[in-house]
């Protein structure tokens, strides 16, 4: 499944996510974006709702040096939702699931994106909150420099 938004400068390569459930890893740094076909150059990105492969640089022995499927929750960098709305997160968040969509883990630690939500069912089952009522309009003229 792939995020059909057009969302520009989100999470590249080698983005490190942090914890987004309560299991025993850290640091999540994803290496591939699922069904990104790409350009010449240019780095592959990924948004709110797209599975990666990522590897976990902190945490459990037995799930370091591994690459799984991951599917990132929530980003920094701010979007703009179909409403006019521009939604952001105080930080990038990913968890890990397994081929099929399934969350290895057991709940979801901070909100989650609806765009997450609405691709991913049993992660929004897990989580603790989703965005739909954490929206707050983004004024983009004070966020660009």
């Amino acid at each position: 499944m792939e995020n059909n938004s057009t969302i520009t400068g989100l999470p590249r390569i080698d983005t490190i996510l942090i914890k987004s459930r309560a299991e025993e890893y850290r640091r999540l740094r994803w290496a591939v974006a699922q069904g990104i076909k790409g350009r010449l150059n240019r780095l592959p990105s990924a948004c709110v709702g797209d599975m990666v492969m990522a590897t976990v640089k902190k945490g459990k022995p037995d799930l370091r040096k591994k690459v799984m499927p991951a599917v990132i929750v929530r980003q920094r960098k701010p979007w703009r939702r179909k409403d006019g709305i521009f939604m952001y997160f105080e930080d990038n968040a990913g968890v890990i699931v397994n081929p099929k969509g399934e969350m290895k883990g057991s709940a979801i630690t901070g909100p989650i994106g609806k765009e997450c939500a609405d691709l991913w069912p049993r992660i929004a089952s897990a989580a603790n909150a989703k965005s739909f009522n954490l929206s707050v309009p983004f004024l983009w003229e004070s966020y660009s420099r």
